[in-house]
């Protein structure tokens, strides 16, 4: 898990610790939820939790403005709700309702918000990468100053398209940061027995792209390395990688027992690394919140996360000529 740190934590209003913890448990008790209802039957197919890693697109996405775009691989949800896709929406597309955000025929990985300028959602591993780089041309050609983030994982970073999306992204000069969520297990494979790289950020220095390596576990590190980034993208100076430093809690996916991990291994990082604890402690210390507040906080995510669940179990299946909508453009 050892990151680069910053001489200094940077600092971070009262306000802004409080939407990073409502961001951060809305994501974890949504994905609580959504492997209840997987447990249940009503989520069917895949469904890869994203547990433990919320610091990663919260700190992101508070340093992004309107325009940006995003994409992901298959552990999306949290990605979803970042960039406030709605929770009734996603958990109904998990569901598989006409409620959803692509009205049940996408499910987990493959929904889409043209409006929140999120773009999937991808279950082929690194597919998204070269699309990233895609979106970032297209900015460029408009002439505006948008940036697009594409994260993929430590094994989706071993995969020949995403150097090729490399190459192209720094001979062109794209605004795309990319982005890897290192969880350190690529499904059950440790990045430690699929490597020889110590880091995997630099390897873009046979590119000639910039990047770092960022305790991913740290909301407020993750968003000062954003704002970095995306200053180097829109200043016109081409790609930027960040390897972000995390660790899923969960299984690869919901069928994944992870017996190819201790579970002090796993305890050891809830207790000592936790992004919502890191930030709960920062509130409480700092006499920013009481534990009535955040309780309160607790309270009121879990009524929006319930509400969600009701609307995934009822919203209606969708109708069969659904098959036949969204072919063609």
């Amino acid at each position: 898990m050892a990151a680069k740190k910053p001489a200094e934590r940077p600092n971070a209003s009262k306000e802004e610790l409080l939407k990073y913890y409502r961001e951060m448990l809305l994501i974890r008790r949504f994905e609580e939820k959504a492997g209840q209802l997987y447990g249940m039957g009503l989520i069917g197919g895949f469904c890869h939790l994203y547990i433990g890693q919320e610091a990663v697109v919260v700190g992101l996405e508070a340093a992004t403005k309107d325009g940006d775009k995003r994409l992901t691989s298959y552990r999306d949800h949290g990605h979803m709700l970042a960039c406030g896709m709605d929770a009734k929406g996603v958990m109904a597309e998990l569901t598989g309702r006409i409620g959803g955000y692509s009205k049940g025929k996408g499910g987990s990985m493959h929904m889409f918000s043209k409006e929140k300028h999120f773009y999937g959602g991808h279950g082929i591993v690194g597919a998204q990468v070269p699309l990233g780089a895609g979106l970032a041309f297209a900015d460029k050609y408009k002439g505006n100053d948008n940036v697009t983030f594409t994260y993929f994982g430590d094994g989706a970073a071993n995969q020949g398209q995403v150097y090729e999306a490399y190459n192209m992204a720094e001979l062109w000069d794209l605004p795309v940061i990319f982005v890897i969520e290192n969880n350190q297990y690529a499904m059950g494979t440790s990045v430690k027995r699929s490597t020889k790289s110590t880091t995997l950020y630099e390897r873009g220095v046979a590119y000639g792209i910039p990047g770092e390596q960022v305790d991913g576990m740290d909301v407020l590190e993750v968003k000062a390395a954003a704002e970095k980034a995306i200053a180097h993208c829109r200043a016109g100076k081409g790609p930027y990688i960040l390897e972000m430093m995390t660790y899923r809690y969960r299984g690869h996916s919901m069928s994944d027992p992870a017996k190819y991990r201790t579970r002090e291994e796993v305890d050891k990082i809830k207790s000592e690394k936790d992004c919502i604890e890191q930030v709960r402690d920062l509130l409480l210390t700092g006499r920013h919140a009481t534990e009535d507040d955040l309780k309160a906080i607790d309270k009121e995510i879990k009524a929006i996360v319930n509400e969600a669940a009701e609307f995934s179990k009822e919203s209606p299946e969708p109708p069969l000529d659904e098959l036949w909508t969204d072919i063609y453009a």
